[in-house]
């Protein structure tokens, strides 16, 4: 008899106040991330694995997301299950539901991913590993250069994965007055990916509704039993919560496409493109989108469906929004340009700037850092990074 398939269960979160003003539109996980939404990234890498059917944890704009629901359900032929939550449950609180409701049973296993990340995906190495150690849990983990940028703690592990203990930011969560059996692999900065898949009897831990943190609480004590394993993420990986990070976890997304499906990516050769233009680096380009002549484009560009970007424009290490329009001669640097919004000609953009929706920059203006809310007319340079309301 074969095993039980595994389950899904995706926390989308809240309110996403870090990507503002883009999430005063869209939550976050409908942003698009390589001209397509965040969360698409990750249900795909659940079929890959062979889920079939997925659960949305959600408690910020869950009407939105339904209509997300009906058009990838057909797509893959999965389930998809927007599971509202009445108020904030934390990273492992929303287990604990989805369980009263029938949404997580008691005897297959199920994946938890965090919304806030974006990486290289082998979820169906997690479950392998998962299947082979027998116990409640295992995590992937990565390792960065600065855990306390990412509010994590660092990992300590065995040789064979098993996790002995967590340490955040110097004070240790558990296990540190044990004396492990086997030979610790050295921290150097390993953290918890936010990608996790447990057994169905982690469940009965987790009977009471109520916010739980995996972090601070579910993890350190399955550690302390000797119940949790780790898997080291061999790809690229980055939170993505503030806009800096979602530019550099987009940039390494565009990088790793260039490496495995470089044929998804666009290149001088491409039809779109007009006399004169030059792509460098890594560059994705919708097939609706409109590129003039003489441009220069990348490295590490995309730009979303309908948009029109005219002769002259220099783009590099920018996201272009669905139906974004750039008039002639001006440059993106480093920022994100929300829907429906445009540039005017010889306008400057740079400095992690961020528009919202239907934002309207005036010609020859330049934008240093500027978080612009949705549905403004810029018509004065901002020269120092600044809130726009």
């Amino acid at each position: 008899m074969s095993d039980p398939a595994p389950k899904g269960l995706i926390l989308v979160g809240g309110l996403g106040t870090q990507l503002r003003p883009l999430t005063l539109s869209k939550p976050k996980a409908l942003i698009e991330f390589g001209n397509k939404p965040l969360l698409l990234h990750f249900i795909e890498a659940l079929v890959r694995a062979g889920v079939n059917e997925v659960v949305l944890a959600i408690n910020y704009r869950a009407e939105i997301m339904r209509g997300f629901l009906d058009e990838y359900q057909d797509r893959f032929g999965i389930q998809i299950t927007c599971m509202q939550e009445d108020e904030p449950l934390g990273t492992a609180g929303p287990i604990a539901l989805a369980h009263e409701r029938g949404l997580l049973g008691d005897s297959e296993p199920f994946f938890v991913i965090n919304c806030d990340v974006a990486c290289d995906f082998n979820l169906r190495s997690l479950y392998t590993l998962h299947k082979a150690h027998g116990k409640l849990g295992t995590i992937m983990v990565t390792r960065v250069d600065q855990p306390a940028k990412y509010g994590k703690s660092v990992v300590q592990a065995h040789t064979t994965g098993l996790i002995e203990r967590f340490v955040e930011h110097g004070r240790t969560f558990a296990g540190a007055a044990r004396v492990p059996a086997r030979p610790l692999l050295a921290p150097r900065d390993l953290i918890n990916a936010g990608v996790y898949i447990f057994s169905p009897s982690l469940v009965e831990r987790l009977r009471v509704v109520r916010a739980v943190s995996m972090e601070r609480e579910v993890l350190p004590q399955l550690a302390s039993e000797q119940q949790l394993y780790s898997m080291a993420l061999e790809g690229y990986w980055m939170n993505v919560k503030q806009p800096r990070d979602f530019l550099q976890g987009h940039a390494l997304y565009l990088q790793y496409l260039s490496r495995v499906a470089a044929d998804q990516l666009t290149g001088a050769a491409c039809s779109q493109l007009h006399g004169g233009t030059e792509v460098q680096g890594s560059v994705l380009v919708d097939k609706s989108a409109q590129i003039g002549a003489n441009c220069l484009i990348g490295p590490d560009v995309s730009v979303g469906p309908g948009c029109v970007v005219e002769e002259g424009v220099r783009l590099a290490r920018c996201i272009l929004l669905r139906n974004v329009r750039v008039a002639a001669h001006s440059t993106v640097l480093d920022s994100i340009l929300g829907w429906e919004s445009s540039v005017g000609c010889w306008t400057r953009i740079e400095g992690v700037t961020v528009l919202g929706e239907d934002v309207h920059v005036g010609g020859e203006i330049f934008i240093n850092g500027g978080l612009v809310l949705p549905h403004k007319r810029i018509k004065e340079s901002i020269s120092e990074p600044q809130i726009i309301l």
